[in-house]
C-alpha cells in the first residue's frame, strides 16, 4: 500500500495581468502634444484645460506644456499650460 497521499490539483493561482494604470506624468512635469499624462478607469481625474479624453478615459495633452493638477468641489482636474 502507498504510504503517502495523493497530491490533489489546486484550484487556486489564477490572476490577471496588471493594467498598467495611474499616473504617467506628474504635476510641473513638461508634457507634448498627445502625450498620455493619466491612465484611468472611469473619471477619477477630469480632464481640464488643454486635455482631452480617448475612449478608455485616458487624459491627453493638447498641446506642448507643462502639467498643472488642482482641486475643485472635490475633484481633481488636469491641465496643460502653454510655456513659452
Amino acid at each position: 500500500m502507498a504510504q503517502k497521499k495523493a497530491g490533489g490539483s489546486s484550484k487556486n493561482g489564477r490572476d490577471s495581468n496588471s493594467k498598467r494604470l495611474g499616473v504617467k506624468v506628474y504635476n510641473n512635469n513638461y508634457v507634448i502634444k498627445g502625450s498620455i499624462i493619466i491612465k484611468q478607469n472611469g473619471l477619477k481625474f477630469n480632464s481640464g484645460e488643454n486635455t482631452y479624453y480617448s475612449k478608455n478615459y485616458s487624459i491627453h495633452s493638447l498641446i506642448n506644456g507643462i502639467v498643472i493638477f488642482y482641486k475643485k468641489k472635490n475633484k481633481i482636474f488636469i491641465e496643460v499650460k502653454n510655456v513659452y
